[in-house]
């Protein structure tokens, strides 16, 4: 990809608010044959900015994205978007199918149970809101401010919800707000489950260090676990699990 007398930068759009995607973005920032902008979702009031060029909110679906790879001369797109990000990456997959952009998905591996784990794997929320009046009644939900709509008809529990930003209604009635942000740690996770007094922790299987040690929390606790799985990437996309697998790929463009 070295760029000669009177070429341009190659162009790469990455699809970010993930720890890799701005791990992404400083690798490949410097390059000097490559140009990279991240694209930010804007649903984070303060988001940690990635190094290099950043724009911050949505397309307007997958013709919007395309035409901005159009306008904008990208050469390749990578989703470095949340694995739970189900809309953008469906969105990003048209959209590279109808410009022919290269597109990979960078996905972190999600977790795996370790000795101990009492895990209840689930398909959505809402089967996670169907699981949780046999398992405990004060719950720790650590799924994100936007789909706690999915336990508001649980009038009967209480509820502790962790989020970046304060979410919005409908929410159980029972609610009280946790506003933090990763990474945490397993003696600070263990202090939450203590001082709430935690029967039953939620969360989607997101992957990754920076969430991570309320998992060894709750098995620390012999607690119950209700853990979302994952939706795929969109069919005949190829996944980088890491930072050096999407380098890798970028390189074979």
């Amino acid at each position: 990809m070295a760029v000669g007398s009177g070429e341009r930068p190659r162009h790469v759009l990455i699809l970010g608010g993930t720890t890799e995607a701005r791990r992404l973005a400083a690798e490949l920032a410097r390059r000097a044959d490559l140009r990279v902008t991240s694209s930010l979702a804007g649903r984070v009031a303060e988001p940690r900015l990635p190094v290099g060029e950043v724009r911050i909110g949505g397309f307007g679906g997958p013709a919007g994205l395309a035409e901005w790879l159009r306008t904008h001369r990208v050469d390749a797109l990578v989703d470095a978007t949340h694995p739970f990000a189900e809309v953008m990456s469906r969105n990003a997959a048209r959209a590279a199918a109808d410009t022919g952009v290269p597109l990979l998905a960078l996905r972190r591996p999600g977790w795996t149970p370790a000795e101990g784990d009492r895990w209840h794997r689930v398909a959505s929320l809402a089967e996670a809101a169907d699981a949780l009046p046999a398992l405990g009644r004060r719950i720790f939900l650590t799924t994100g401010r936007l789909g706690l709509a999915a336990f508001a008809h649980l009038t009967d529990l209480d509820f502790l919800a962790r989020s970046v930003d304060a979410p919005q209604p409908p929410l159980p009635r029972r609610t009280e707000i946790l506003l933090d942000r990763g990474p945490f740690t397993l003696e600070g996770e263990r202090a939450v489950l203590r001082a709430h007094r935690i029967e039953v922790l939620v969360t989607k299987d997101s992957g990754g260090a920076a969430t991570a040690p309320k998992l060894g929390a709750a098995r620390e606790l012999g607690l119950p676990v209700v853990v979302v799985r994952r939706p795929e990437p969109p069919s005949g996309v190829p996944v980088a699990v890491d930072v050096p697998g999407a380098v890798a790929w970028l390189a074979g463009r």
